[in-house]
């Protein structure tokens, strides 16, 4: 049971990346038409570029669903040198076609959402597989959940704020996520020593 803990501590991570980027991508997409003629071409074949990327990723995480924890450890470092090329290649094509400012807004909100979405989903994960213990034992998963939500409320607060002062630089905007991202790890991983100690 511990080691089904730490896959989700993988699954968790994994999905939010996965969430993040098909929120960058929903984005990308939803702003095609507004990219001049001249660089349509180049354009798409960057998002074309950028979906494949994502696609190979959630491939990755797919053939680890049932890894052990070792496993996943090593493909997590793979996992993170893939996401960082996303998020560079995505920087790249902000910058390179479009209104910047608005392409960012729309991403960065749209990534926000799908982080916190993410961490809901995962408090609540944490939760029905704690109903599964004796009262005693579920009283820490339980805490860990809230932890979770708590943080996730102080990221939205957060989050939000940078939403609705607008022009924010597109650094400092990413720079946020990164932060929020963090702390959900943080906390999920927090939830899941909770998990094993429960298990113990």
């Amino acid at each position: 049971m511990a080691g089904q803990s730490s896959i989700h501590f993988y699954t968790n991570w994994a999905k939010e990346r996965i969430d993040e980027m098909d929120a960058a991508l929903a984005s990308l997409e939803s702003r095609a038409g507004d990219v001049k003629s001249e660089t349509k071409a180049k354009a798409d074949q960057a998002r074309a570029d950028l979906t494949k990327k994502r696609d190979e990723f959630r491939e990755m995480v797919k053939k680890q669903a049932q890894a052990s924890e070792a496993a996943w450890t090593e493909a997590k470092a793979q996992l993170d040198s893939e996401w960082n090329a996303f998020e560079a290649e995505v920087k790249k094509y902000v910058e390179s076609f479009g209104d910047q400012i608005k392409q960012q807004q729309a991403i960065f909100k749209l990534q926000a959402d799908a982080q916190l979405k993410a961490w809901r989903e995962a408090a609540d994960k944490y939760r029905r597989a704690g109903e599964r213990f004796a009262a005693d034992r579920r009283a820490d998963i339980e805490a860990g959940a809230k932890r979770m939500e708590a943080d996730a409320a102080a990221a939205r607060e957060r989050l939000q704020k940078l939403n609705e002062a607008g022009a924010q630089s597109w650094s400092a905007l990413t720079a946020a996520l990164k932060e929020t991202r963090g702390t959900f790890d943080r906390a999920n991983q927090a939830a899941q020593e909770a998990f094993k100690k429960a298990s113990a």
